[in-house]
C-alpha cells in the first residue's frame, strides 16, 4: 500500500467573524459510517447551533467524498470545506464547522471564506500527518556501544520505542520502511558492526510530513 496523507487525532478551534462563532472540527474516518457518527456526535454536542456544515473524503483512492451547506446559502459552505481537504490531499477524514449565527450577515463570498478557515484550522488542531508504511526492529548492542547508539538516534529518522538493560541493552526501534536500511546501517557503523537486528513488525503509522527519507 502506498502512504496516504490523514490527520492524527481528533482536535477542534474556533474563529469569531463578525460575531459569528465558527467551530471547526476534523476526525480520522476509515469509513463513511465512522464519518456520520462524527457528524451525528457534534450535532448532539452543538444541539443549539445554527448550521452543521461538513465534508468528508473516504477511500485512499478518495471513492467516497460528500459535503453539505447544512441551509447556508449554497455553494458557500460545504464545498469550500470540500476544497480545502482536497487542496491538502488528505483522505479518510471528516471535518464538520459548527456556526452559531452572531446576527450580521457576511455575505456569499464571507461565507465562503469563513467556511473554508474553519476547515483549515481544523485540519492544523487536528495534525495533518502522512500514513507511510513502516516497520519495528527489535535490536541490540553491547553496554559499551549503547551511549554511540542514543547519540546517532538524535539525528536519523527513528523512534526509540522502549529498552531494556539485562546482560546486553535490548531496544526497539519504530521506522519508515523507506529509512530502515538507512538506519540499520548507520547504526552498525557507529557500534563496529556490534548491532545484531531483527525485524518485528509492519505496520502504517503517521509520520510528520515534512519530515524527509533518508537518501
Amino acid at each position: 500500500m502506498k502512504p496516504y496523507k490523514t490527520v492524527r487525532q481528533v482536535a477542534s478551534d474556533t474563529i469569531i467573524i463578525h460575531k459569528s462563532r465558527f467551530i471547526g472540527y476534523a476526525s480520522p474516518a476509515a469509513t463513511e459510517e465512522e464519518a456520520l457518527a462524527f457528524l451525528q456526535s457534534i450535532r448532539q454536542k452543538h444541539k443549539d447551533a445554527s448550521h452543521h456544515c461538513y465534508g468528508y473524503i473516504i477511500g485512499l483512492n478518495a471513492g467516497i467524498m460528500r459535503y453539505s451547506d447544512d441551509g447556508e446559502p449554497g455553494g458557500t459552505a460545504g464545498m469550500p470545506i470540500m476544497e480545502v481537504l482536497k487542496a491538502q490531499g488528505v483522505v479518510n477524514v471528516c471535518v464538520v464547522v459548527t456556526r452559531y449565527f452572531g446576527g450580521v450577515l457576511l455575505g456569499a463570498g464571507g461565507l465562503v471564506r469563513a467556511y473554508t478557515q474553519g476547515c483549515a484550522i481544523a485540519l492544523k488542531a487536528a495534525e495533518v500527518v502522512t500514513m507511510e508504511p513502516s516497520v519495528r526492529y527489535l535490536c541490540e548492542v553491547a553496554y559499551p556501544q549503547w551511549d554511540r547508539v542514543r547519540h546517532a538516534l538524535k539525528s536519523l529518522p527513528a523512534q526509540l520505542l522502549g529498552s531494556e538493560f539485562t546482560t546486553a541493552v535490548t531496544f526497539t526501534l519504530l521506522m519508515r520502511q523507506a529509512d530502515a536500511s538507512g538506519v540499520i546501517e548507520e547504526l552498525t557503523r557507529v557500534t563496529d558492526g556490534q548491532l545484531d537486528w531483527l525485524p518485528e513488525d509492519e505496520l502504517f503509522y503517521p509520520w510528520a510530513a515534512e519530515q524527509p527519507p533518508i537518501v
